[in-house]
C-alpha cells in the first residue's frame, strides 16, 4: 500500500509534510521554473512589511563550513504589491500558502494580518517575531508577555489558522511556545536562524554589512531538534520543525522529536529540486518500514 503522506493543521490539509522556508525562494516564481509547485505540501514566502523595504546592502549573504548566514534585512515588496501581483501567482498552484508576516511594531503584524484576511488564498500566516537581523527584530521573540498578546491581536483579525515563528536565540524557548499557544498560536515554526559572524582576514571587516546574520544550514541542525522536541514536550499544538533539512533523513529525525511537517530552506540554495527528493526518498522509507502514513513518526522519540 502506498504510505500516506497527508498531514492536517488546524483543519488545512496539506498533501505532503514538506514546505519552504520563508526568504528562500521569494514567492516562489523563480522555484516555478524548477518544478510545479502544486508537488509542496506547502509554500512560505519571504516576509512581508507594510511598506516595502529595500533591506541591507551587499554583501548580506556569506557561505560558512556547514551552512550559511543571511542578513537580507526583510526586503519584500510590501502588503500592497504583494497581495496585488504575488499572492496572484501563487492562486494557480494547489499547495498551500503560508504568508510569512514581519513588523517593527505590533500594529504592523495586526495591520498586515488585516489585509490578508480578505485573500482566500492566504491559507495561513506565519507570524516572524524571531528575525535575528533587523532593529527591534528579537524583541517579540524574547518576551513571553509580548508574544501572547501579539499571537492574540493578529488572531482577532486573521481568520485562518496562525503559526508563530520561534527563535532559537532565547534563555528558555519552551516559556514563549506555551505564551504562543495561550495567545491562540495555531501551530508552531521552531526554529529560526541562530545569530552568527564571519570575518574576512584581508580586510579585517565582517563578511556581512550587518556584521552578524542568520545562521540556517546544517550547522544549526542539531540545535533545531532539541528546540523542537523540548517545545513538543511544552505545547500541545502542532509544531513545523525548520534547521538544516536538506534529506528525507533530517525529515524523519524532525518528525521523531515531535515535528508533524517541515520546512526546506538552506538546502534549496544547494538543490532547488531537494523538496521533491526528499518527499520520494520519505515516501520509499515508509514504505520498507511498513508505515502506513508519515503521521505515525510525530514523537516517537524513545529516550534513555
Amino acid at each position: 500500500m502506498r504510505p500516506d503522506l497527508s498531514i492536517e493543521i488546524a483543519g488545512v490539509k496539506f498533501s505532503n509534510p514538506i514546505l519552504t522556508a520563508s526568504g528562500t525562494c521569494g514567492y516562489g516564481e523563480e522555484l516555478a521554473e524548477v518544478f510545479n509547485l502544486s508537488r509542496l505540501g506547502g509554500i512560505v514566502t519571504k516576509s512581508i512589511t507594510v511598506l516595502p523595504r529595500e533591506g541591507h546592502p551587499p554583501p548580506r549573504t556569506a557561505e560558512t563550513e556547514a551552512g550559511m548566514l543571511n542578513a537580507i534585512g526583510l526586503a519584500n515588496v510590501g502588503v500592497d504589491r504583494f497581495i496585488e501581483d504575488k499572492l496572484t501567482f501563487l492562486e494557480k498552484y494547489n499547495t498551500v500558502v503560508v504568508v510569512n508576516v514581519a513588523g517593527a511594531k505590533l500594529s504592523e503584524y495586526v495591520e498586515i494580518s488585516k489585509r490578508l484576511a480578505d485573500c482566500p488564498r492566504a491559507d495561513m500566516v506565519e507570524l516572524n517575531f524571531s528575525c535575528p537581523n533587523v532593529e527591534a527584530g528579537m524583541e517579540i521573540a524574547r518576551d513571553p508577555e509580548l508574544a501572547e498578546k501579539a499571537v492574540g491581536e493578529v488572531k482577532k483579525v486573521f481568520p485562518r489558522p496562525v503559526i508563530a515563528k520561534l527563535s532559537p536565540n532565547v534563555s528558555d524557548i519552551a516559556l514563549i511556545a506555551r505564551a504562543c499557544e495561550s495567545g491562540g498560536a495555531d501551530a508552531l515554526a521552531v526554529i529560526n536562524t541562530l545569530v552568527g559572524m564571519a570575518v574576512n582576514i584581508e580586510t579585517f571587516r565582517p563578511r556581512l554589512t550587518n556584521n552578524t546574520g542568520g545562521l540556517s544550514g546544517p550547522a544549526i541542525k542539531p540545535v533545531a531538534l532539541a528546540k523542537v522536541n523540548q517545545v513538543y514536550n511544552a505545547v500541545k499544538i502542532p509544531i513545523i520543525g525548520i534547521g538544516g533539512i536538506m534529506n528525507w533523513v533530517d525529515v524523519v529525525e524532525f518528525f521523531l522529536c515531535g515535528a508533524c511537517a517541515v520546512q526546506v530552506g538552506t538546502g534549496l540554495f544547494v538543490e532547488p529540486d531537494a523538496p521533491i527528493k526528499i518527499i520520494e526518498g520519505l515516501r520509499k522509507y515508509l514504505s520498507s518500514n511498513k508505515f502506513s502514513s508519515v503521521r505515525e513518526l510525530t514523537g516517537k522519540l524513545r529516550k534513555y
